[in-house]
Order: C-alpha cells, then structure tokens, then sequence
C-alpha cells in the first residue's frame, strides 16, 4: 500500500502510526501492494469549507473521504489495485471526540483513519444495516490493529459525536 500522508495543521499527529495502520488495513482487506492513498490532516477551517462544498453542511467534521476509483475490498487471490483515494481528517475535532469519548487523540485519529478507509472501499452507514455492517468491520479491525501493535491491547476507541 502507498500512502501518501500530510499534516497542514499545527497539531502533533503521529504520522508513523497513521501509516502502520494503512499498511495493516490495505493487508487484511486484501489491497494491492501498489493500491495508492492519501491521508492529510487539516485544520478545522478548511475542513469546515470541504464540509460545506460536498455535504452542504456548515461547521467542520472529524473525517471525510473522498473515493478515486471506487475500489471494493479485495479478496486474498485476488487483491484489489488503484487509486483508493483520500481520507481528509480535523484533528481539531478529533480532539474534542476523543475527549467526549475518554480516549486519546490519537487512538481517535485511528478510528477515523479505519472509518475513512472503509468509506473508501463503498460501506456505508446510512441505513441501520449498512452502519451494522460497516462498524463491526471497523470495530474488528481497529481491535486487532491494536493487539497486534500494542502488545495485546483490547480496549480500542469508540465512535462518538460532539
């Protein structure tokens, strides 16, 4: 996987984990070794003007994805290659989930990480079965990201809204 990865904000984001943790999806969602993304951190006001462009919704959010190739998860034989696209996310509003969440930043910068990659792949969580369909998906990957990365670790960030 080729991840290109941005911070065009003022906010330490560890960049290497973001990374690790696109390498770790691409692998267990069967992408190409050559599939291509692209991972930018943004302040609160551009991710405001991106929010208000493609949603019509005013304010910033945490994650936005914006898919290249309209790629699907690949299966083992048969890895799935292209453009994935970009995940665009706040740290700013990152910040204030993980707070209301009582996890980290980062371990909240993860999870929007994964939910992004997913939106990438087509899941989606408009309907009660889709969201079922694509949270338990991000609910076992972030789980065994964490495990494997953090020496076993199980308690993993869950998502929430501020």
């Amino acid at each position: 996987m080729n991840t290109e990865i941005l911070n065009e904000t003022d906010a330490e984001v560890d960049l290497d984990e973001v990374v690790a943790l696109t390498e770790y999806l691409g692998e267990a969602l069967h992408m190409h070794p050559g599939a291509e993304l692209a991972v930018t951190m943004v302040d609160s006001a551009a991710m405001s003007e991106l929010h208000v462009t493609w949603m019509d919704l005013e304010g910033p959010t945490d994650v936005m994805s914006f898919p290249m190739d309209q790629l699907h998860q690949g299966e083992p034989d048969s890895p799935t290659e292209g453009q994935m696209g970009d995940i665009i996310i706040c740290p700013e509003v990152a910040e204030a989930q993980a707070g209301a969440a009582g996890h980290s930043t980062m371990d909240e910068i993860l999870l929007l990480t994964v939910h992004g990659f997913l939106h990438l792949l087509g899941y989606d969580h408009g309907e009660p079965e889709e969201r079922e369909e694509m949270f338990a998906l991000q609910r076992h990957l972030l789980l065994t990201f964490f495990a494997a990365r953090y020496d076993g670790r199980t308690d993993i960030p869950t998502p929430t809204e501020v």
